[in-house]
């Protein structure tokens, strides 16, 4: 006969196994790039906006768009937040490896910025002309934000071969390499512009002002292992867009600095300040609603048809994402 003892022991621990079950967060696997898309995340960490929608993301962060689009098909990842030039390339065919087959099933499930990129140089080039002849780093050749680099020199009347294309990697690779002196020019992303240009180096463009709209960084999954992590997904959107309602509120901005200065080892108060201004503007900050932009889905698609190989006349924005989640998170 079961003492009142064990009775009372193996209740305890079925009340506690189901409300584990029911509000224990799940972890789920993260990877982005070096930039702006990471404070909303560090911010969900710190506050709790994510566990207390029932989510445990971890981040890492990747050196190249090469090695974040091999982990995302392979399922290392749940979500990655890339550009969504990336996810085109890839489901096109024209990504910079083989290791992931052509329309690899990537999708784009909410919105996070327009790139905020410029093209940041030496102190000695006085402008996007004097880059003439000079190095240029990007991260790939066939995704990113090369095909928007390529577009800037075609507007001031320059052609690819009038620079010099060196592989490097993701924006923080681009970075230290721009600060040792061992390219001349490259397009950075917020808040590495800004601590590029705290060093002395030149900020010679911004890709908005020539392109105009132009969608840069989303949270995008696989496909297929987007429907299996439906829930998490949108517990992680969730997470998120509160992250980035709590950043933008003024109130908040003296405890979002610290968190960003405790996470961007290097970076000083006067670069994180800029950061935080440019980030939290309302019209060309990180998106208060996390819609993708149409017009800049347009840009990206346009870009792409222009320059990527094999030749493709992209129209069909609805290949490249899918707008249930974020709906399912309001």
């Amino acid at each position: 006969m079961v003492s009142m003892k064990l009775l009372r022991s193996a209740l305890v621990a079925g009340f506690a196994l189901s409300t584990c079950i029911s509000a224990c967060a799940a972890e789920f696997k993260v990877v982005a790039f070096a930039g702006a898309s990471n404070w909303p995340f560090w911010i969900g960490q710190e506050k709790g906006f994510f566990k207390k929608n029932n989510v445990e993301p971890v981040l890492d962060i990747t050196p190249n768009s090469v090695e974040m689009a091999k982990n995302l098909y392979n399922g290392k990842y749940d979500l990655a937040l890339t550009a969504i030039d990336n996810i085109i390339a890839y489901n096109e065919g024209q990504g910079e490896t083989t290791d992931v087959p052509a329309n690899a099933g990537f999708v784009a499930l909410f919105g996070v910025d327009n790139g905020m990129l410029s093209v940041m140089a030496k102190p000695d080039v006085a402008s996007i002309k004097d880059l003439k002849g000079k190095t240029f780093s990007v991260d790939a050749m066939t995704t990113g934000f090369a095909f928007v680099q390529r577009e800037m020199l075609k507007k001031n009347g320059m052609i690819d071969a009038d620079v010099k294309w060196v592989r490097v990697g993701g924006g923080a690779q681009r970075l230290e390499a721009l600060l040792k002196g061992e390219q001349d020019a490259t397009l950075l992303n917020a808040p590495l512009d800004l601590a590029a240009e705290a060093k002395g180096f030149k900020r010679l463009i911004r890709a908005t002002d020539e392109l105009g709209a132009y969608q840069g960084i989303v949270g995008a999954a696989k496909r297929d292992n987007a429907e299996k992590n439906r829930a998490q997904i949108v517990a992680f959107i969730k997470g998120f867009k509160e992250s980035v309602g709590w950043l933008a509120n003024p109130a908040n901005k003296e405890e979002a600095l610290s968190i960003f200065l405790a996470r961007m080892k290097g970076m000083e108060r006067p670069a994180a300040e800029k950061a935080y201004t440019v980030l939290t503007d309302a019209k060309s900050g990180i998106y208060r609603d996390l819609k993708i932009s149409d017009e800049g889905l347009k840009m990206v698609m346009r870009l792409r048809s222009e320059y990527a190989e094999p030749k493709k006349a992209l129209t069909d924005a609805s290949r490249y994402m899918d707008e249930s989640y974020l709906a399912e998170a309001k």
